[in-house]
């Protein structure tokens, strides 16, 4: 069993920064894919980015790609995701996801732990 703890989350303006990080205890995450998902409200769950385990390869959603990077440190057994040049629709809840079971990354049934979530606002 894996608990996985989000922080990170905050209010910012348009075109700042945010570093989310994702903790996991009860059992080491360096041998899974982990994933960030986002949901706004009203609209469904979203994969914005995934960090494979092996070879660490990386995958972005389009709407992130070259604002987001995901990366993790197994030392820790702690996954981040840094946000850069937020915009006002970057406005959601965010997860992580861990143990990802070979389906297409971005939908959220394709993992089987998650964390609580953290808030993230960015204003115009």
């Amino acid at each position: 069993q894996v608990q996985l703890a989000e922080s990170g989350g905050g209010s910012v303006q348009a075109g700042g920064s945010l570093r989310l990080s994702c903790v996991a205890s009860g059992s080491s995450i360096s041998w899974s894919s982990v994933g960030w998902f986002r949901q706004a409200p009203g609209k469904e769950r979203e994969g914005v980015a995934v960090i494979f385990t092996g070879n660490g390869s990386t995958s972005y959603a389009d709407s992130v790609k070259g604002r987001f990077a995901i990366s993790r440190d197994n030392t820790k057994n702690t996954v981040y995701l840094q946000m850069n040049r937020l915009k006002p629709e970057d406005t959601a809840m965010y997860y992580c996801a861990a143990h990802w079971n070979g389906g297409t990354w971005t939908l959220a049934d394709s993992f089987r732990y998650w964390g609580q979530g953290t808030q993230v606002t960015v204003s115009s």
